[in-house]
């Protein structure tokens, strides 16, 4: 991979997204105005905290996006490590169910298994939704985390349109370097943001194959966790191949197997 390009891309991104912050912390007609300037540079893409106005209508269920298609019956198997020796099995499997979203809006149900040694350690309903464009749409989570195999609480749930809780982009449409987006916003809890740093320069390689192609890699920020970062990688047709976190123990989730669904 091309680290060294690689994080020359993500400073100079990490320094758009501070300057989109602080005009949006400015308020008034000035900061109003600094924020509809970057979502018109960034294709309309919700950047921070504000509101957005979502038509049910301009969605759908299915999700055809090149870079993460949700085909019902898809998934995807990962594993996951870190420096301290975790080693965790991922799985994420798009079902036929669908959810019907506070604000509106119809949702596919995505379900990611996370399991230590065949027992559960989290398990998570994702809910997404694709707009006109080809945007995939983040609307939230329903989170059971576990402890020694009990359930023991939902922290880190959420739903947009419900106590102020924004939906975000998971997928741009059209994935392009510098393009920023919030992921999610839940004031507080969920403040993900990311921002494309290639498109078709980096080679993956995972235990589910070689990858050199048209890969996307994008920089995943926390803003209510600093010093949090990891860097992902999409495969065109496939979707997610691998994530790499640059903080803490570096965790590392590297895709295993992935099978259509039919």
């Amino acid at each position: 991979m091309k680290h060294t390009k690689t994080i020359a891309g993500a400073l100079a991104v990490l320094g758009t997204g501070l300057a989109l912050a602080a005009a949006g912390a400015s308020g008034g007609a000035g900061g109003a105005a600094a924020v509809a300037g970057q979502l018109s540079q960034n294709g309309g893409l919700p950047q921070g905290s504000e509101p957005v106005d979502l038509d049910p209508v301009d969605f759908t269920t299915r999700i055809d996006n090149r870079f993460w298609p949700m085909k019902p019956g898809n998934k995807w198997v990962y594993r996951e490590t870190d420096s301290r020796g975790t080693k965790e099995k991922v799985v994420v499997k798009v079902t036929g169910k669908t959810k019907l979203i506070a604000n509106g809006i119809t949702a596919r149900v995505i379900r990611d298994t996370v399991s230590e040694r065949g027992v559960p350690v989290e398990i998570t309903d994702d809910w997404y939704a694709q707009d006109k464009q080809g945007n995939i749409w983040y609307l939230g989570e329903y989170v059971t985390n576990y402890s020694d195999g009990q359930a023991v609480d939902h922290a880190g749930s959420f739903e947009a349109g419900v106590d102020g809780a924004q939906a975000g982009i998971a997928m741009p449409a059209n994935p392009k370097p510098g393009l920023s987006y919030r992921q999610e916003y839940y004031k507080g809890e969920a403040e993900d943001k990311a921002a494309v740093i290639t498109v078709g320069e980096e080679q993956v390689q995972v235990p589910f194959g070689f990858f050199k192609k048209g890969v996307l890699m994008t920089r995943d920020l926390v803003p209510t966790e600093p010093k949090v970062q990891e860097l992902k990688f999409y495969a065109p047709g496939v979707g997610p191949l691998l994530s790499m976190h640059t903080d803490g123990p570096g965790g590392r989730a590297a895709l295993i197997s992935f099978t259509k669904g039919s």
